[in-house]
């Protein structure tokens, strides 16, 4: 998309307004889920982070009450991502395209990696990404996996599924398992009912991708599971990136891709 192909130029357009998921914009750069919570609250996410390290593997944690990261230092939380989602006692409260105006001294950022982080790898591996092709959302799913708890955090895995041709499934087991640090190899490959996941033309999150024959389900961890955690939970307020809108950072994929 036009004014999104460089990290900088995504977060002024998402900062000037524009609603659209990061998929495929700044390409070549990580992008990162958010979540936001107070202070009191900041231990049993990095806990959490910790306990559960392949939805969750995070990036960077900020001070509290700053809106500023290290993966993109001139980026201001609180504006540059294109969706946020506001939450209240686990409950999904409003989506808005920016929060400076519910920003608190207290609050404290995790900066968690995104699957949308090794697309770039999959496509120079000779892999298709359906949803970069069909222009979609990345289809999302809640699993029968529950993660770890940590403190007063629990909740079932999510993942984000992509269609890959049967024959180069093992390529994007490798590809991706060079990454952990935004998510790394699939979790599951096939049936998804093993994961109980009923029908996939009707995702949690995200949208549904179309299949192409001979294409078989891939199911990666995925950066929305912290959500799911927090409805589960229920801390009194939370920020979170709305799925698939996500902060495009400064930092090349290949700073997070092992040899």
């Amino acid at each position: 998309m036009k004014g999104t192909d460089t990290p900088a130029g995504a977060r002024a357009a998402y900062r000037a307004g524009l609603v659209a998921p990061t998929s495929g914009h700044a390409s070549g750069f990580t992008q990162a889920n958010l979540v936001i919570l107070p202070r009191d609250w900041a231990w049993d996410m990095l806990l959490f982070g910790q306990r559960n390290p392949q939805p969750v593997p995070l990036l960077d944690v900020t001070e509290p009450g700053s809106p500023r990261t290290e993966l993109a230092p001139d980026a201001d939380l609180r504006t540059d991502l294109p969706l946020y989602r506001v939450w209240r006692d686990g409950e999904l409260v409003e989506e808005v395209p920016d929060v400076s105006g519910l920003w608190q001294d207290d609050l404290v950022a995790f900066l968690i990696g995104c699957s949308f982080s090794f697309e770039r790898a999959l496509l120079d591996a000779g892999v298709p990404v359906r949803n970069l092709e069909q222009g979609r959302n990345v289809a999302m799913f809640r699993t029968n996996r529950q993660c770890r708890p940590a403190g007063r955090l629990a909740g079932e895995l999510v993942v984000s599924m992509r269609p890959v041709p049967a024959a180069l499934v093992p390529t994007a087991v490798q590809v991706t398992g060079r990454m952990p640090q935004v998510h790394g190899a699939p979790v599951h490959v096939g049936d998804p009912s093993s994961l109980g996941v009923a029908d996939l033309d009707a995702p949690d999150f995200g949208e549904p991708i179309e299949f192409v024959d001979g294409d078989v389900p891939v199911f990666w961890a995925c950066g929305v599971t912290p959500q799911v955690a927090l409805m589960a939970s229920r801390p009194p307020f939370a920020i979170t990136h709305a799925p698939g809108h996500m902060l495009v950072t400064d930092v090349p994929d290949a700073a997070y891709r092992q040899p």
